[in-house]
């Protein structure tokens, strides 16, 4: 497997990266699956892997630290902090007090000395930024994470932290985990190229959209049992009709440029975002055995010019189908009192 450097940190990881939050009750609650899927990827050359400590509310890291006992020094271990872990308004956020309480929490759910990428997982309009990033450098000089990154932050909010950062003579958050695949292109406008020129290192969650690019959703079929269009029929936007209508469209076409190109529309799919010169890694979720197992060998998958020229023709760059992909309403956007004297 080919490896990339994840941003100016020096640190060499696949080119996909196993993430893990169908891990527990959100996904596949068989444990022994979940860890013989750490070692298949593993085994393959996988040497890089997602968490957080929201995932099934720690259930995902204590899984994860199980797995890969006796293997942690090869591995590149990511985590992530923000999310409500409990009812206290300081069980979560971005905040100094939390931050140094939920790392300590997720080294023990791990059962490691050290977090590789400790990554905010939404920014915290309570905590300025300064507060956060003094607490994260703080833990990079314990030697409890070796770095810090983002996920979710809008451009500005990417930019106010490498700014803040250099101000105040702190470390500097290395990279940017966001959602991007065909069908959810909104970063290539804004964060992946801002991610070029601060050299950060970006980690693609979604690349599948959510399932819609493996090809298992198909026009007056009904969604299949198993699929995450049935399992949380609330929460996906298979139940959206004119999401569904348009994506179904377009999940037609993007396998026809699959057929022609003798790829699965699956590799297709990963194929793409790892083919954006500013991204080092695709995060793939699976949740069964299978799953992986269909995943794995888009590391190798090299789109040619032609093959992206007919992605754009269909779906352009900057389009995004359905704006839940972003994975991030600004607050401002959704609470009127932040609009209102």
């Amino acid at each position: 497997m080919e490896y990339r450097t994840l941003g100016r940190t020096g640190i060499r990881v696949s080119p996909l990266c196993l993430g893990t939050m169908m891990f527990g009750a959100w996904g596949n609650t068989d444990h022994d699956e979940c860890e013989r899927i750490v070692h298949t990827a593993v085994d393959a050359g996988v040497n890089f892997i997602d968490t957080a400590d929201v995932y099934a509310f720690g259930e995902s890291e204590e899984i994860l630290g199980r797995a890969i006992k006796g293997r942690r020094d090869d591995l590149v271990i990511a985590t992530k902090v923000n999310g409500a872990m409990g009812d206290s308004p300081n069980r979560r956020g971005n905040s100094r007090r939390w931050i140094t309480r939920a790392v300590e929490d997720s080294l023990r759910r791990l059962d490691t000395d050290w977090i590789d990428l400790y990554q905010l997982h939404r920014p915290d309009p309570h905590t300025p930024i300064e507060e956060t990033l003094s607490a994260l450098t703080d833990l990079v000089r314990q030697g409890k994470i070796r770095a810090f990154g983002t996920s979710s932050f809008p451009s500005e909010d990417v930019v106010e932290a490498q700014w803040a950062a250099e101000r105040r003579n702190l470390e500097r958050p290395a990279t940017e985990q966001l959602s991007y695949s065909i069908l959810a292109r909104h970063a290539e406008g804004n964060v992946l190229p801002l991610a070029e020129r601060h050299n950060l290192g970006i980690m693609a969650w979604s690349p599948l959209n959510g399932g819609w690019l493996t090809g298992k959703y198909h026009r007056d079929t009904p969604p299949p049992a198993d699929s995450r269009a049935t399992r949380n029929a609330d929460h996906f936007d298979y139940a959206d009709d004119p999401v569904r209508a348009r994506k179904l469209d377009l999940v037609d076409r993007l396998t026809a440029i699959a057929d022609q190109a003798g790829l699965p529309l699956i590799q297709l799919a990963l194929g793409f975002v790892l083919s954006h010169r500013a991204v080092t890694s695709a995060v793939i979720g699976p949740r069964t055995h299978a799953q992986l197992v269909g995943q794995l060998q888009a590391h190798a998958v090299r789109l040619p010019p032609d093959v992206l020229d007919a992605i754009d023709a269909v779906v352009p760059p900057g389009t995004v189908v359905s704006p839940d992909d972003i994975g991030r309403t600004h607050p401002a956007l959704a609470d009127p009192a932040l609009r209102r004297r």
